[in-house]
């Protein structure tokens, strides 16, 4: 079964929380701070981490701007009701969810197997089909059983939510997907998330490209529509 990480100050938190994902037959490591579980996480990744926002010494922000130098594991953040701008931080940095405090262990479990179904999609866990084959758009390509994503032949480092959100567009260059559209693609059906979120992908998708092609154009913003996926290559 999975490993998860669960970072949070909150002892009464970690407790509830560890019991409630043990029960479930995860492997659960739990740290009270960011240090000592970033140190941990450079011997062994976790396949999922659980990090609350607000701790002392290495809050979660920093925690996860420093895992996002090395590693695209998945992270769930756990928010408080007041922290929406952090929460849109969190997903431009490259959160994959956020959960706001209070939450029930119910949501907590259903949005933990949500981004785990999406990790072991990526692995190749997933039936025959044209998802399993390499995808090429012009400069494009990209590859879901290792995960793997290039452009004009550079690597570019996603998360398993901008993996996926990328491949809806990707897969019919030109036409559009509306928001609902990339959440069904991105998200499990149980767990709600509102446009500004996929927006929040769609940004740091950007962001991400730019840093290989200041260029980039490919994906673009229809307003009060959606996105599309523009095959660059093909007009060349």
């Amino acid at each position: 079964m999975a490993t998860i990480a669960l970072v949070d100050d909150d002892r009464n938190i970690l407790t509830s929380v560890s019991m409630a994902l043990e029960s479930e037959g995860y492997n659960v490591k739990t740290f009270t701070e960011g240090a000592s579980a970033l140190a941990a996480f450079a011997a062994t990744s976790p396949d999922l981490a659980i990090l609350d926002i607000k701790m002392p010494r290495m809050d979660g922000m920093e925690l996860l701007r420093r895992l996002r130098q090395k590693t695209d594991v998945p992270v769930i953040f756990l928010t408080s009701k007041d922290e929406e701008a952090d929460e849109q931080l969190g997903l431009e940095l490259g959160a994959d969810d956020y959960i706001k405090k209070p939450f029930s262990q119910r949501l907590l479990l259903a949005r933990v197997r949500a981004v785990l179904r999406r990790v072991s999609a990526d692995a190749g866990n997933i039936p025959d089909g044209e998802e399993n084959h390499i995808m090429e758009r012009g400069r494009l390509t990209m590859d879901p059983l290792r995960h793997s994503c290039k452009w004009d032949g550079q690597d570019v480092t996603l998360t398993v939510t901008e993996f996926l959100i990328l491949q809806a567009l990707a897969q019919r260059p030109g036409f559009v997907k509306s928001r609902d559209n990339l959440m069904d693609a991105a998200y499990d059906d149980q767990v709600y998330v509102d446009d500004r979120t996929i927006d929040s992908h769609i940004k740091r998708l950007r962001r991400k490209f730019k840093l290989t092609d200041k260029e980039f154009a490919a994906i673009e913003t229809l307003y009060g529509v959606g996105y599309r996926f523009r095959d660059e290559g093909s007009a060349a």
